[in-house]
């Protein structure tokens, strides 16, 4: 990789998660913000990891992926929110920062380029 490219393990919001383990659920682009709903893999490194019941093989929990100021999506700047209502769903095999906010995702769903921020990753409801 290039100096102005970054695979996901390199970036902080990503420490002690498997984004390659993980699931995208649904895309929404609100308020200019893109939004990836995931079912998360969290490592034991992570703070909020849990040993994995016994049916489960790891420790999964919902989380939101957030680009903010999301100006471009698959190629489109504009009518985002149905760019991203039309893409697909599935599991990721990687992310990586491919410029000052650019960024490129890629799993089942093919590979879509993000211009926006720095991706924020939330996990969604309590936990435990």
């Amino acid at each position: 990789m290039d100096a102005d490219t970054n695979d996901w393990r390199e970036l902080r919001e990503f420490a002690g998660v498997d984004l390659c383990k993980s699931y995208v659920l649904s895309w929404e682009h609100v308020s200019s913000t893109l939004m990836i709903d995931i079912d998360l893999c969290l490592t034991p490194s992570h703070p909020f990891f849990e040993e994995p019941r016994p049916a489960e093989r790891q420790c999964i929990r919902p989380a939101m992926l957030e680009f903010p100021y999301c100006t471009a999506l698959a190629g489109h700047d504009d009518g985002l929110a149905i760019v991203a209502a039309g893409l697909g769903v599935g599991r990721i095999d990687g992310l990586r920062r491919v410029g000052d906010g650019h960024y490129e995702i890629q799993g089942a769903f093919g590979t879509v380029a993000i211009d926006g921020e720095r991706p924020i990753l939330r996990l969604k409801g309590p936990v435990g």
